[in-house]
C-alpha cells in the first residue's frame, strides 16, 4: 500500500522487452536507501516488485497484464518516473490509501493556469472510473494523490500546486500524453458491499441490510 506521495523522480535507464514483458531498470536514490529484494515499489502509480537492485538503481519485472493495463508500455530510455516505497508503519500518511492498481489510462486534454496553479483536465479511457470521482474526493494520477475539483460524465480536473508539480513528473505532462489512474478504493469497496447478496440454506437470497440510506443515517454519507 502506498500514500500517493512521491519521493523522488527516477530515471528510465533501460528497457528490455520480450512480448508484452518487460525489465525495468531504474536510477534512484532516495528509495534506496533501505530496498531489498521483494519490495514494492510504485512506478508511475503501477505496483512493481524489485528483483535486483545496487547502490545506483532497482530492476522490476512487468508482466503483460501491466504491459496492456498502463503506460508502463510507452516509456523510454532516460524517461523521468514518480517512485514511491511501500508505506511504513507509524509513519505520516499525508495523501490517500493507494493500492498501485490502475484502473484506466487517462489522456490529458488541456493545461491550463490558475494563477499559482496548474489545472489539467483528464478523460479516462475506461469513463466507468468516473463513478468513483467526487468534487474533492481523491484521485492517483501517476502515483501521485491528488484532489479532484470537478467531476462530469466524461473528464475531470484537478488543480496542482508548484511544489507538487516540481517534485513529479506532471511537469512534463502537456494535452495528448496519457497518464495512469487509479480511483479511490474506499468508493470500490462501498460499491460492493452495496450490491452485495448472501445466500442461505436454499436458492432463496437476502439483500444485505447495508444499503445507501442506513449509511446515510448513520453519518457514513
Amino acid at each position: 500500500m502506498f500514500t500517493g506521495i512521491i519521493e523522488e523522480i527516477g530515471n528510465m535507464r533501460s528497457i528490455s522487452r520480450q512480448g508484452q514483458a518487460m525489465i525495468l531498470s531504474i536510477g534512484a536514490s532516495r528509495i534506496l536507501e533501505d530496498v531489498h529484494l521483494g519490495d514494492s515499489i510504485s512506478v508511475n502509480g503501477v505496483c512493481l516488485t524489485v528483483v535486483k537492485y545496487d547502490g545506483s538503481s532497482i530492476t522490476v519485472d512487468v508482466m503483460p497484464e501491466t504491459f496492456r493495463r498502463t503506460t508502463l508500455s510507452k516509456l523510454h530510455a532516460g524517461d523521468p518516473v514518480n517512485l514511491e516505497r511501500a508505506m511504513a508503519v507509524g509513519g505520516r500518511f499525508g495523501g490517500h490509501i493507494v493500492q498501485g492498481h490502475v484502473d484506466s489510462i487517462g489522456t490529458i486534454t488541456s493545461r491550463t493556469t490558475d494563477q499559482n496553479a496548474v489545472v489539467y483536465e483528464i478523460e479516462p479511457e475506461d469513463t466507468a472510473i468516473l463513478k468513483y470521482m467526487i468534487p474533492h474526493g481523491s484521485i492517483t494520477i501517476d502515483g501521485i494523490s491528488l484532489t479532484l475539483v470537478q467531476v462530469t460524465d466524461q473528464r475531470f480536473t484537478v488543480s496542482i500546486i508548484p511544489h507538487t508539480l516540481a517534485q513529479t513528473v506532471l511537469q512534463h505532462k502537456k494535452p495528448s500524453d496519457e497518464v495512469n489512474l487509479e480511483a479511490d478504493v474506499l468508493g470500490k469497496y462501498m460499491e460492493k458491499l452495496l450490491s452485495f447478496r448472501t445466500h442461505g440454506g436454499g436458492s432463496e437470497s437476502k439483500s444485505s441490510k447495508l444499503t445507501a440510506a442506513f449509511l446515510a443515517e448513520n453519518g457514513f454519507m
